[in-house]
Parts: structure tokens; sequence; C-alpha cells
């Protein structure tokens, strides 16, 4: 079910992310908000595993939410991917942004009111320490 057409919905899990970042459980880097599923691309506090800091997003919203509405949000697991390198890091920050450009919910990503781009949150830096792309010689 997409739940988070819902304009109110996405915007309620929007206000969680924000407020889990400006509690320090997470540097946030990029995010979209789609009907139906969400992207993430953060760096979890130096003590917090990236379980518990997804478990914070998924918690923190289903209790808010569950004031508003009884409904299942969640599927009980998530995919992750480690980011490898610099390279890696810049396609997967255009993955995120691109998403509802190419679900064609949007013609231009920042015109998407639910993302990174979009919805006017304060965003964390690049990460320190990213390896440079390996340079492949010919």
């Amino acid at each position: 079910m997409p739940i988070f057409r819902v304009e109110a919905r996405a915007r309620l899990l929007i206000d969680v992310l924000s407020d889990y970042r400006d509690q320090g459980k997470y540097l946030l880097h990029e995010f979209v908000v789609m009907p139906d599923h969400l992207h993430l691309l953060l760096t979890p506090a130096p003590e917090i595993s990236l379980e518990r800091a997804v478990q914070f997003i998924k918690g923190g919203y289903s209790y808010r939410l569950g004031k508003i509405d009884k409904i299942q949000v969640w599927q009980p697991s998530f995919t992750n991917h480690r980011i490898r390198d610099a390279e890696d890091y810049q396609r997967h920050c255009e993955y995120v942004r691109l998403n509802p450009v190419r679900a064609k919910v949007a013609r231009d990503a920042a015109g998407y009111p639910y993302s990174s781009t979009g919805a006017g949150l304060q965003l964390d830096e690049v990460p320190q320490g990213l390896k440079p792309a390996f340079l492949r010689s010919a």
C-alpha cells in the first residue's frame, strides 16, 4: 500500500528523519520518500549501528503515525549497501535524487517535495575518509 502517497504521512517521515538527525543519531546525506518506499543515505553516529539507526526511524515514525492512524507501515527488514569509495557515494546520491524522476512521480528531482533536493531539510556533508575511486590503468 503506498502509504507515503498521503502528504501528511510523507511529511511526518521527513520530520522523523530530521529529528533523529538533530539528536545526533546519524548524519543524513540524501533521502527520498517515494509513495511506497524510502531511500536513505546516512552515516550512523559512531556509537550506533546501522540497524539501530534504522530502528529509530522506523520506530519513531510508527509511534508518531500511531497517534493518527492505526496502519502497518514497515516490512520487518531493510536492504543496505556499504559505500565503498567517493565514486560509489556519488553514484548512490544520484540514484536517490533521481528516483522520483525515474518512477515518473516528478519531472525533475528539485521539484519533488519529499526528498533531500526538494524538502528544504538541512543535510550533512559528504562523509569524511571516503577513498578516491580506484584508477584503472589503460
